[in-house]
């Protein structure tokens, strides 16, 4: 992703998370002025106390006046400081709020095709910048008057002196409008190369076993180290180009006041200023150091702010997925069979003729699939490496839409179906990432916010963990952090998690993949339990799935090749027998039917590789 869009929308981007604060804004801005108006009388009660000092009158409702200037000012100087600083974090709070909801709405395959260290930046660092491009506005706003009431009042005093500091202030002007495009564009360069290091560094963490397994720590801090390098090389620039443009600008200023003082004194040299004048004069040309200060600091905040929104809009062009189900047009009737009361043959899950692909120019995942999941019963899909298995989850967890053919639930089209009613009715054990940050007791309640501590004791009990969860100092809340809970143990507690309240149907990834082959049998026995209650549906990686399967589906090539029991398809169905063979089922405890043709031994060497590779296709 790259931060190429015009300024335009970005613009109104950043503006999207600063319009519902308008009124706070508003607000700051009434205070800024009115700090501003404090300051500006400041020179001229000044002159005032000069004048009154000059005559000999009385000092006391001068220097009085100057006083209350001076209370008064840094009154409301605190008080918009404290409202906008409050604002500021508020506006903060908005964007990552509304990435990490568009983060969770967006389509899977769309949000997994980026890094996930870089969508973290989006949310953290980037957002940070809003902080302060959030009173930018306002600054800008505030400074704009400023200036231009210490120009008017410089004028009253003495308009060729006037005509001097404007050409001064021009000048600067200029050269910092010059250098302020270039502060947007390393600032952009300098987020961007934050977001492809924090990808790479989530990546290499997250893969830190394999890192030291494979000797291979120091080529990948390296590499690492090397996106920090052009990170910093990025920065760096970003950090000469503000120092250039803060230099020219207080450079400029201190020019102009040498000049204004000289010209000033050769005036009132001639009588043709009063010296009260020109003190009050100098104290404007002084006073627009101010203004001139927040415009740059106010522009190049505005200019970090308005490059962060460019990244921030990029996330949502992320697509997201619908909030319910595809409307039918007006007088269209409902499909047939949708919701009929279920009977015990019926199938809950019904593929017909599915066609679907993870992109427009990507290549077909699954082609022409027809697949009836009956309403009770285990199902386990076996196949080579993209064959398709993984597929048919993503198409039942409407993680991937089809592009030809239909789904049904209950004889309901998944059309007619939001996203959240799918899934209430199905529960899934994923392989590499089965449980979710936060305790025990929190993941076994991912799903059921309101289960029962009776029914979390009875999953428990079930897949052989109730044991291991009390011996634990803390129990259920026992954090899954903690170096007391094994990979397997975790394996566990995501299925227990799953079958918590009967799903109609229950999906898993080899869920036992993981575990030993005394638990393997009792989550086996868990399983045909459930079996008898709902569908399961898995795809196999094991002996025991196969074997313990009431049906089989084989697939390849993203079709379904055949399906039936164990023994049938390894009479009627080469690709099975040599899938069997890679799994290394002993030819004594399975026989293979007088009639079924020999697999020959290179076949079985060959497959066993490929398997080994495909277990998780």
């Amino acid at each position: 992703m790259t931060s190429s869009d015009p300024a335009l929308p970005r613009l109104r981007t950043l503006a999207s998370f600063l319009t519902p604060h308008k009124r706070t804004m508003f607000l700051g801005l009434g205070l800024g002025l009115a700090a501003n108006a404090a300051g500006l009388a400041t020179p001229m009660v000044t002159k005032w106390v000069l004048d009154t000092l000059g005559t000999g009158g009385s000092m006391a409702r001068p220097i009085g006046a100057l006083l209350a200037l001076v209370v008064v000012g840094a009154a409301i100087s605190l008080w918009q400081w404290r409202l906008l600083g409050t604002l500021a974090e508020h506006i903060v709070l908005d964007a990552r709020a509304s990435i990490v909801r568009h983060y969770f709405r967006a389509r899977v395959g769309d949000l997994q095709r980026r890094p996930t260290g870089e969508l973290v930046t989006r949310a953290t660092s980037d957002t940070q910048l809003l902080r302060e491009a959030s009173g930018s506005i306002v600054g800008l706003v505030n400074a704009g008057i400023a200036l231009v009431g210490t120009l008017v009042l410089m004028g009253v005093l003495d308009l060729f002196l006037l005509g001097c500091t404007i050409v001064a202030v021009l000048v600067v002007a200029a050269v910092m409008g010059a250098l302020m495009p270039r502060i947007a564009t390393a600032q952009a360069a300098a987020q961007e190369s934050m977001g492809r290091l924090g990808g790479a560094l989530e990546g290499a963490l997250r893969a830190i076993r394999t890192v030291k397994a494979s000797r291979a720590e120091a080529r990948s801090a390296e590499r690492i180290v090397a996106d920090a390098r052009q990170a910093a090389a990025h920065s760096v620039r970003a950090a000469r180009v503000t120092a250039s443009v803060w230099t020219i600008a207080w450079t400029g200023i201190q020019l102009a006041v040498i000049a204004i003082l000289g010209i000033g004194a050769w005036r009132a040299q001639r009588d043709l200023l009063e010296i009260s004048s020109l003190i009050a004069f100098l104290l404007y040309t002084f006073q627009l150091m101010g203004p001139i200060t927040e415009l740059t600091q106010n522009t190049t905040a505005l200019q970090a702010g308005i490059a962060a929104a460019g990244r921030i809009r990029e996330v949502e062009t992320i697509a997201t997925e619908p909030a319910g189900p595809v409307p039918r047009p007006a007088g269209h009737p409902r499909a047939p069979g949708a919701r009929q009361p279920a009977q015990a043959g019926d199938a809950v899950l019904v593929f017909r003729g599915v066609t679907a692909r993870y992109g427009p120019d990507a290549p077909e995942a699954v082609r022409d699939v027809d697949l009836v999941v009956p309403r009770r019963g285990h199902t386990a899909i076996v196949g080579p490496s993209g064959a398709g298995k993984t597929t048919l989850f993503s198409l039942v967890l409407r993680f991937l839409e089809p592009e030809r053919g239909q789904l049904l639930l209950d004889g309901r089209p998944y059309a007619e179906l939001g996203h959240d009613e799918v899934r209430a009715r199905l529960a899934y054990v994923e392989q590499e990432t089965p449980v979710v940050p936060g305790t025990i007791r929190d993941n076994l309640r991912f799903t059921h916010p309101d289960a029962t501590e009776e029914e979390i004791r009875a999953v428990l009990r079930a897949v052989r963990l109730d044991d291991k969860i009390d011996s634990l100092p803390e129990g259920l809340d026992t954090s899954l952090s903690s170096t007391e809970v094994s990979g397997g143990q975790r394996q566990r507690i995501a299925l227990a998690r799953a079958m918590l309240r009967t799903p109609d149907v229950l999906l898993l990834d080899e869920a036992t993949a993981q575990v030993d082959g005394l638990t393997e049998a009792a989550l086996q026995e868990c399983v045909r339990q459930r079996a008898a209650l709902g569908a399961v549906v898995t795809i196999a990686h094991r002996l025991s799935t196969v074997l313990d399967a009431d049906r089989i589906v084989v697939m390849e090539h993203g079709r379904i090749r055949a399906q039936g029991t164990h023994a049938e398809l390894l009479a009627g169905d080469d690709l099975y027998r040599r899938l069997v063979a890679a799994l290394r089922i002993a030819a004594e405890e399975h026989a293979v039917p007088a009639d079924a043709p020999a697999v020959p031994a290179d076949d079985h060497t060959a497959v066993a590789g490929e398997h080994t590779a495909a277990a998780r296709g």
